[in-house]
């Protein structure tokens, strides 16, 4: 079933709707949450959490990249879940990803007036001026939480060419960050 079918039965209030999304993306939402959590109960939890949140909101959203879409509730989702489980004193492997940005992206305290929206924005522009290769792995690590041993399998390249990637990414995008007046 294609997603404008899906995107129907939601509007049409048919449970079918969600079997059908479950069938079409829920690997895709598990691996997400599973990438963020580290955890497969978490995870599940966050999977179905995702399918109500978009029974909520389908109507009156009615989105044009309904795998995005989905994509982004569950990662949200899991992001919530590992703040309560960081609250929790339980740490996982999403963790290590924020860190390496501590150096990158812009302190509140220093820079109150910086949205997290303008930044996201200026990162959608960086990303857009780098190779297809680079801004996969680049988004693989630091939106689906892929270790970099999956991207370097999924990919072909041995893992030592995924950090060196990520690293000089990074770099980049300071260095962009900074051009563009958001000081860190």
């Amino acid at each position: 079933m294609d997603d404008l079918q899906i995107i129907e039965l939601y509007f049409a209030r048919d449970e079918k709707a969600i079997k059908e999304t479950d069938i079409k993306y829920g690997r895709l939402c598990f691996s997400v949450a599973i990438n963020v959590l580290g955890n497969d109960e978490d995870s599940e939890e966050c999977v179905n959490d995702t399918y109500l949140s978009v029974w909520n909101t389908i109507p009156p959203t009615r989105p044009s990249r309904f795998a995005a879409f989905i994509c982004k509730i569950t990662r949200n989702l899991s992001l919530k879940r590992l703040e309560y489980n960081k609250a929790q004193k339980r740490t996982p492997t999403a963790i290590v990803s924020f860190h390496e940005f501590e150096d990158i992206l812009p302190d509140n305290t220093i820079m109150p007036d910086v949205e997290n929206q303008e930044i996201g924005e200026k990162i959608g522009e960086f990303l857009r001026t780098k190779s297809p290769v680079v801004r996969t792995v680049f988004i693989r690590k630091y939106w689906f939480f892929d270790t970099v041993s999956d991207i370097a399998a999924k990919y072909s390249f041995t893992e030592s060419k995924v950090k060196s990637m990520l690293y000089h990414t990074r770099n980049e995008l300071r260095e962009y960050l900074r051009k563009e007046g958001i000081e860190i």
